[in-house]
């Protein structure tokens, strides 16, 4: 467990302020999310109660790994069906069709190699996302502000509903197209070595395809969400330490014994203070004025000296940036390859979409599928490279939020622990796609500047086409 002087130094659970403005801490964080890999068959090793019985253990192990590898065969059959369906369109040279083609083989593809990439990093994944869940820290360190963690939970916890909500909606509308139309018809239309429309396979054929819309949904969820709930619990956690530094030599004078009316002149200071309070000092948590009597009962029974306390208040914090900085490490590579795949296959889906899009029928509800798909593939690029712009620029605020304090009081006493702390503050947290370029705003404009280059290569090719045919 995180140090307890970020719990008010005595009690874990003690509160800063009132419960609904100080939300006690989260003893699972990950529950929803561990549910959902597990449902989509990309956690081949589940994490089991220890009172299920041994033979139900080994029941519902089996049952996981058949999970995993139905899912696995479902992407890469069609996967497979969709290269060979291109390849027959190739020799027509009906650009609609191979384009059309491509982008399902695409997404199948690169579905299937994300259920594999997610199934072998599942027990590592479990580890890691266990280690943030019993070290992060909710509160910041007491002082005469704080912020509390449960914001940040709350917004992810939310936004990973939401997200899934969405790509499975998208997916799903696609695959029953042909029952909102009443046509007999299939949701996909990818070449078989039988008749896939004879009585004998046409429901097997249906709901092997509507699953494996399902997968795609689940699938490209499952990266996003995750993406984006490390970063803001990183977010959050950055937010803890620029809120404890700025409150070092507050925490110092409440662990020293002060007076509360002495610490409530330096919380007016420190909250009302255009030099303190500045807009955008925080990412995703929000500070509040801690309650000071709260602490009357659970102080140290024998008061520190303020440097000793501003001391083990600042390793503290130190600790705090060596965990960050260690998840942040863990989590470039964990993801590091994933993205490297998502980004090359987000430049040639969002090509390929808008050129089907643009050239392609006007059918209504074609029209509608196609646009739930470029929607989804443009907000899940956003989502990696925002996340990852956000990551990069709030890990470097250390020395802003080391000027919101008067830590320089204790400065003659801990002055080699405060530079060796601010040149490792130095260092931005990046998330890379392969080590070859970093996931942010750039990396955005590259990817859409690219994917039009591309469009507009296939647009010139069906111009050409159009002249040479007349």
């Amino acid at each position: 467990m995180a140090g307890l002087q970020f719990h008010g130094d005595t009690d874990e659970n003690v509160g800063y302020a009132a419960r609904d403005v100080d939300v006690p801490r989260v003893t699972q964080l990950f529950g929803v999310h561990l549910k959902i890999q597990w449902a989509i068959g990309m956690m081949p090793v589940p994490s089991l109660p220890a009172w299920v019985p041994d033979w139900l253990q080994s029941l519902l192990r089996l049952f996981t790994v058949g999970h995993c590898l139905l899912v696995l065969f479902i992407s890469l059959h069609l996967g497979v069906l969709f290269c060979k369906t291109t390849l027959d369109a190739m020799p027509t040279g009906k650009l609609e069709d191979i384009t059309d083609a491509l982008t399902m083989t695409i997404i199948y593809f690169f579905t299937a190699y994300a259920t594999s990439y997610w199934c072998l990093r599942s027990e590592r994944m479990l580890r890691f996302l266990s280690h943030i869940n019993h070290e992060y820290r909710h509160h910041s360190l007491a002082g005469v502000s704080f912020v509390n963690m449960h914001s940040s939970y709350r917004w992810f916890r939310s936004f990973t509903l939401v997200w899934l909500a969405a790509c499975m909606g998208g997916t799903i509308s696609w695959g029953i197209t042909p029952l909102v139309l009443r046509n007999r018809t299939l949701p996909l239309h990818c070449w078989y070595p039988f008749d896939a429309m004879d009585e004998r396979f046409y429901s097997l054929v249906y709901a092997t395809q509507l699953y494996g819309q399902i997968i795609v949904g689940a699938v490209f969820a499952y990266g996003g969400f995750m993406f984006v709930t490390i970063s803001f619990l990183l977010l959050g956690q950055f937010d803890v330490l620029y809120c404890s530094l700025k409150n070092l030599d507050a925490h110092a004078r409440l662990l020293a014994g002060e007076s509360q009316q002495a610490l409530s002149v330096v919380q007016r200071d420190l909250l009302l203070d255009d030099a303190t309070s500045e807009r955008g000092q925080y990412a995703v948590l929000q500070e509040h004025a801690t309650d000071l009597s709260c602490f009357e009962s659970t102080g140290r029974q024998q008061p520190l000296s303020l440097t000793k306390a501003a001391h083990e208040a600042l390793v503290e914090c130190v600790r705090l940036h060596r965990f960050i900085l260690g998840c942040a490490a863990e989590m470039e590579q964990l993801f590091s390859p994933y993205c490297l795949l998502k980004s090359l296959q987000i430049t040639l889906q969002l090509c390929l979409l808008v050129f089907v899009g643009v050239s392609g029928s006007r059918e209504a509800m074609r029209v509608i599928n196609q646009l739930q798909y470029l929607s989804l593939t443009t907000v899940e690029l956003l989502m990696f490279t925002y996340c990852g712009e956000l990551l990069r620029r709030h890990s470097v605020r250390v020395v802003e939020a080391f000027g919101r304090g008067a830590w320089w009081q204790h400065a003659p006493a801990m002055r080699q622990d405060v530079l060796i702390f601010l040149v490792n503050s130095h260092r931005a947290v990046q998330v890379t796609a392969g080590k070859f370029y970093v996931m942010d705003i750039t990396r955005l404009r590259l990817v859409i500047t690219q994917a039009f280059s591309f469009l507009t290569l296939l647009q010139k090719l069906a111009a050409k086409k159009t002249v040479a045919g007349s």
